[in-house]
């Protein structure tokens, strides 16, 4: 820490704010006294990066005056002598919810059924987890029992806020002292919070996290919307306390990584730069945090170890668990090394006791002590716009500090006192006798090693024997001390009681006792010195210093990055493979294309491209330096797998079944990159997939199309200038009408309500896109100045995707089994002028093949799916064989994560159930859902200038016994069946040295966690995810 000289004179006059509460009575005489507090012989911690040692602070009226050596001392003040104690500022939590009233979450009762409409009375928002309106000012109350927790674990000003809901209102920044809530208030309206959380809401929506996240884009666009109104047509006490929110600093809590980057899209598409309260887990992908370049505000709760003694219980706990639990200390550290700034918070701990002792974990796992006391005063008060008050021991500050035993961050540092705007809060006599250390212990010529910790003001001692620990009772009554312990060794055996007297502050300990024979003995204690740290005493380190503690902890941040795989859990990567040039020689090619079948052929692939495909062998002019050949001789390549149904890699709800519309929300917005379905459908060559909403609605949600692109961020895992594709669904799923009599509320409940669910979403966008048309044809005709009071129609995300449609620019994806039920939209479509791209599962349409390529529409069917429930009764496996002779484009598809590992297996059935070709069929999986997703210009088949999406088979594609060996995306090798012996054999060891480390840490005391087997949930289209 770089220590250099703050203040060297007396500053005679500071002004100051006012610090009592001009505006109450008194009932009595006024005392105000302002006495100045005089602490002298101190080592003073001004700021986080300001150590002065034999220095003074000077405060009065709870306000700093001044900090540093050369202070005089004034008339009349009360002087404290500190004897080289240390005195810090105040620690600052920015997420609190002290001082907030209790919320329990309205519960339903058995047979409530679905609560569309918010039941908040009064004009604020139409979804009860908006509350901008709740002002935590108002709510705010000085709590005594929390306050005197908080103070006790170093805090002297938190920023608390109600945690309620997705927009969460305004936070308040109080101090905690025990002060009524005047005094002890400084900023009323101190930041706007937010969450992807519906808090205590009762009512359905949203059901899902991109339910949430379009709920509040869509409360983003009201807003503007409304404030172009300037409430002529509605008055809305949400959407005002929403806007005037706005000139706050803006917190958004998250549940993760991946939740961050989420909330920082939003951000960026409406201006707004978030502060994000972290969830801990961010050092998996830190360069994908960092791209947010937002500040954050990260909790302490690291997981416990788990309990995995009897090797069966450690077969139940992942090693992304495993890995999780030894990472998590040294998340700060990677935060400081990538200089993404940030504070501390207590939020999440079930203790308060555990903060202070988790940032000392986390410097011992390579964060700086500067920046954990930056993270802890300084950082936090300025995210909040309080660094003129807080944070510091600079003069004209709120003269809040803590007075401790030592260098806080040292393990056996303690807490005497925390003053908060400069009155006294004792949290341990610093008077007091400390036993804590260790001690030889002579009892009559027998000596002993005694250990005595004291932790919140419990005294725990124990006896070391050889190489046994036994438990010893001793307890302290003013200078008296007693010992009690039951001893096993040559000389005695049985319960030795002692008693006697503690002298030179807990150096020497003498007097008598009774050994096991009930003999009264002589007995001491010495208390044994610690071995000094070696530092230089100066104020200012040396370079040498600096530069050696620089590189070890350049080297700690190294290994420990080279120790987070992407993603950080079974099968990631130590580094994300990069695009090579691969010759694959002598192999059976099945381009899939007009090109058929090659044999004895070669692929070409160069810059994530196909550059050449033919036959025989191919002559290069010119031989790259890092061309890799591959003898492909009796192996067969194909191009990758397109899944065109598929619901992996989706977070927090694969449907929004809360409404019967939802086109504004979209699977884009929750593509999970860190799912190992990825991984395992790679193996099974599959290079692409369509992530579709589920099926509980009869619009649902936009779909997302990706690759397969294990270790990479969410983003990069998108196809890149696509069209949009949208699900929409049929039949008994959507009218819910078989949930039960309670839950026969939401519309439709027939088959027929659903074709009129239709007819009034299309007859809505057409009547919105109107709306837009007429305003842009009336603004085109304004004057400049008239342009700027136009007030243009409100911005709708459901109706926006609705008119994509109509525009052809968004494509239909339909969940579909019954004959009539496919007719029926293909009329609406055709009434209302829109055409639907694909009927997925379809398992009727060999009934309706002439009708659905007289509209245009393509099938994506289950290879031999039938009779699972009542609706699919017709369905036969000749389904995709009889479409595909009709002239269908015909695809087959998973819907099932398993299913996705072997849908060549599926394209195979094919010519099993209806003849069809051999190069046809495996048309179903590559070539056919390529055309239906509209990517077939880039993928999809084995042709110059296609993305090098290909897989090397061990085999014929269609045979069971085919193996994916390698599988390539842009040219890259995601997926290589030698390269993942390597990686189960580095898991094994991974697992081994992590266990061994979980067992070293129980037996060193640390706490532990049961280990429970979690299960991974599965999406299908019917999947309701109750965790949200």
């Amino acid at each position: 820490m770089v220590q250099r000289l703050f203040l060297s004179v007396f500053i005679t006059i500071v002004s100051l704010p006012v610090s009592a509460q001009e505006t109450f009575p008194v009932n009595g005489t006024h005392n105000e006294s302002h006495i100045y507090y005089y602490f002298t012989n101190a080592t003073v911690h001004v700021d986080y990066e300001t150590t002065i040692e034999n220095a003074s602070l000077l405060i009065q009226d709870g306000y700093v005056i001044a900090a540093g050596d050369g202070i005089k001392d004034p008339k009349g003040s009360v002087k404290i002598d500190l004897d080289g104690k240390h005195i810090y500022p105040s620690f600052i939590d920015p997420f609190s919810n002290y001082g907030m009233s209790k919320l329990e979450k309205s519960k339903k009762q058995r047979g409530d059924g679905p609560q569309i409409e918010s039941k908040k009375s009064g004009a604020y928002a139409w979804n009860q987890a908006l509350n901008p309106e709740v002002d935590a000012a108002k709510i705010f109350k000085t709590d005594v029992n929390t306050a005197k927790e908080l103070r006790a674990n170093g805090f002297g000003a938190v920023l608390t806020h109600q945690q309620d809901g997705i927009i969460r209102g305004t936070s308040t920044s109080v101090l905690t002292g025990d002060d009524n809530e005047n005094k002890m208030m400084i900023a009323g309206y101190s930041a706007a919070m937010y969450s992807f959380k519906k808090g205590s809401s009762a009512q359905d929506y949203p059901g899902s996290l991109m339910g949430a996240i379009a709920l509040l884009r869509q409360t983003y666009y009201d807003s503007e919307w409304y404030m172009s109104l300037q409430n002529e047509d509605e008055y809305n006490l949400g959407l005002d306390a929403f806007l005037a929110n706005q000139t706050l600093p803006q917190i958004f809590a998250v549940t993760d990584y991946l939740s961050a980057v989420r909330a920082d899209k939003i951000g960026d598409e409406f201006g707004v730069q978030y502060i994000m309260k972290g969830s801990g887990d961010e050092y998996k992908n830190i360069d994908y945090v960092q791209s947010t370049d937002a500040a954050f505000i990260l909790p302490l709760n690291f997981p416990k170890a788990y309990d995995i003694a009897d090797p069966y219980d450690a077969l139940v706990v992942t090693t992304e668990d495993m890995k999780h639990w030894e990472s998590a200390p040294a998340n700060p550290a990677i935060f400081e090394q990538n200089s993404i700034p940030f504070a501390f918070t207590a939020d999440g701990l079930k203790k308060k006791e555990g903060y202070l002792a988790n940032i000392r974990k986390a410097i011992k796992n390579g964060l700086s002590e500067e920046y954990a006391l930056k993270a802890i005063t300084y950082n936090p008060a300025s995210l909040i716009g309080l660094d003129d008050q807080l944070g510091t021991l600079e003069p004209g500050r709120i003269a809040n500090f803590l007075i401790t035993s030592d260098n806080i961050f040292k393990d056996d540092s303690k807490i005497y006192e925390n003053w908060v705007k400069g009155k006294q809060y004792i949290v341990k006599d610093m008077n007091a006798i400390d036993l804590s250390g260790s001690y030889s212990v002579n009892v009559d010529g027998k000596k002993y090693m005694l250990t005595v910790t004291e932790k919140a003001g419990k005294i725990k001692g124990s006896i070391k024997q050889d190489t046994t620990k036994i438990k010893a009772t001793v307890l302290l009554d003013g200078q008296l001390v007693s010992i009690r312990f039951v001893a096993s060794d040559e000389k005695y055996q049985g319960l030795v009681s002692l008693s006697g007297k503690v002298n030179f502050k807990s150096g020497i300990w003498d007097g008598r006792g009774q050994n096991p024979n009930g003999e009264w003995v002589k007995w001491g204690a010495i208390k044994q010195k610690k071995v000094k740290d070696k530092k230089s005493k100066s104020k200012g380190k040396s370079d040498t210093v600096k530069n050696e503690e620089s590189d070890s902890l350049s080297a700690f941040n190294s290994e420990l990055s080279s120790s987070i795989w992407a993603p950080n859990m079974a099968f990631g990567f130590d580094s994300i493979p990069k695009q090579q040039t691969v010759l694959i020689e002598n192999a059976t090619v099945w381009t899939c294309d007009t090109g058929g079948v090659l044999k004895n052929a070669y692929v070409y692939i160069q810059d994530g491209k196909i550059i050449a495909v033919g036959s025989g062998t191919l002559n290069l002019s010119f031989v790259p330096i890092d061309l890799i050949r591959i003898d492909a001789k009796g192996k067969h390549v194909t191009p990758g797998i397109i899944d065109e149904h598929s619901h992996i890699a989706i977070s927090r709800g694969v449907n929004e079944c809360t409404q019967a519309v939802t086109a504004e929300v979209s699977i884009a917005d929750v593509v999970n990159s860190d799912d190992i379905n990825i991984y395992r459908q790679l193996a099974g060559g599959v290079t692409a997939s369509q992530l579709l909403h589920g099926s509980c609605n009869p619009v649902g949600g936009q779909s997302a199309l990706i690759k397969l692109r294990w270790g990479s961020s969410p983003e990069e895992m998108k196809i890149k200038n696509t069209d949009g594709f949208i699900k929409f669904a049929l039949g008994e799923n959507v009218k819910q009408s078989n949930h039960g009599d309670a839950s026969r509320i939401r519309f439709p409940q027939t088959r027929m309500g659903v074709e009129q669910v239709y007819y009034n979403a299309f007859t809505r966008a057409q009547e919105y896109e109107l709306e837009w048309s007429e305003f842009f044809q009336y603004y085109d005709g304004l004057k400049k100045k008239e342009k700027d009071l136009a007030v243009p129609p409100r911005k709708d995300l459901e109706l926006d995707a609705l008119v994509q449609i109509m525009n052809e620019s968004r494509f239909i994806s339909c969940h579909s089994y019954r004959q009539s039920e496919i007719n029926m939209l293909m009329h609406v479509g055709d009434s209302m002028g829109f055409r639907v791209n694909t009927f997925t599962h379809i398992l009727e349409g060999y009934k309706v093949a002439d009708k659905m390529k007289a509209h245009g529409a393509g099938g994506s069917t289950f290879s031999d799916w039938w009779a699972y429930k009542y609706e699919v009764n017709d369905a036969i496996p000749y389904n995709g064989a009889l479409m595909h002779q009709q002239g269908i484009v015909t695809a087959y598809n998973s819907d099932d994560a398993e299913m996705g590992r072997r849908l060549n297996q599926e394209a195979a059935k094919a010519v099993k159930y209806g003849r069809v070709s051999e190069e046809d069929a495996l048309k179903f999986v590559t070539l056919n859902p390529a055309i239906l997703l509209h990517l077939d210009d880039r993928m999809g088949s084995i042709s110059v200038g296609k993305d090098a999406d290909v897989v090397l088979w061990t085999d014929h594609p269609l045979s069971v016994y085919a193996k994916a060996e390698k599988t390539f995306i842009d040219g890259i090798c995601y997926y290589d069946a030698k390269k993942d012996l390597e990686l189960r054999a580095r898991e094994q060891a991974e697992r081994a040295r992590l266990i061994a480390k979980m067992l070293e840490a129980k037996k060193d005391g640390a706490p532990t966690q049961k280990a429970v087997k979690k299960e991974q949930k599965l999406y299908h289209c019917d999947t309701v995810d109750s965790e949200y």
